[in-house]
């Protein structure tokens, strides 16, 4: 995975509640045996019209918003179903971070497992920052992994909580096995101990 530190683009707004993963990622892009063309597949009824045409009313069509690395979300934005394709999707379109004040369990798992940073930020933060990003002219922003904090346009921080551990893994672009490898000689060292105070095991 491509490690997030610093990252600066386009934030678009998408604040309705409870967004879930069949809206993100639609059934009929599940079939595939690998994870090509999921990008299509994002936000589909939503981004086309019936004709196949772009809907010009849709946030992420609109040119103050086209290709945006961020999201800012409504409440137990990625409920529903497990599938991880829809964290598929949203890496393959260029999203690298959702900014939301509560997401779904496993989705929230699975964003980590692909290195997409969920950040969680009281609701009247989220509200807040939603109506600064919804003009174009101030969609741009920075996000600082190392520092924890927003940057907004306007020179305003704004400050954010994140696991140790999610932040490490994200830091060195680690997913669950990299992480593993990452601790592979503490992980031997252990091991060779292990059977040497207990040699009845080997």
């Amino acid at each position: 995975m491509q490690p997030f530190t610093q990252v600066s683009g386009k934030a678009a707004p998408m604040l309705a509640a409870n967004i879930d993963t069949d809206v993100i990622m639609p059934k009929q892009f599940l079939k595939g045996i690998d994870r090509a063309g999921l990008d299509r597949g994002l936000f589909f009824d939503l981004r086309f019209l019936p004709s196949g045409a772009p809907d010009p009313q849709f946030i992420l069509n609109q040119a103050g918003w086209q290709g945006a690395k961020f999201m800012v979300v409504g409440p137990n934005f990625g409920c529903g179903s497990s599938r991880e394709h829809a964290v598929w999707g949203l890496k393959q379109m260029g999203i690298q971070a959702l900014i939301g004040s509560s997401f779904a369990g496993i989705f929230y798992d699975n964003c980590q497992r692909n290195g997409v940073l969920t950040i969680v930020l009281e609701e009247a933060q989220v509200q807040a920052l939603g109506q600064v990003i919804s003009q174009a002219e101030n969609a741009l922003i920075e996000v600082d992994l190392p520092a924890q904090q927003i940057r907004l346009q306007d020179g305003r921080a704004i400050a954010f909580k994140i696991d140790e551990l999610r932040k490490n893994a994200l830091l060195l672009g680690l997913d669950a096995i990299g992480s593993t490898l990452h601790k592979r000689e503490q992980i031997l060292a252990f091991e060779q101990r292990h059977l040497a105070q207990n040699p009845w095991l080997s």
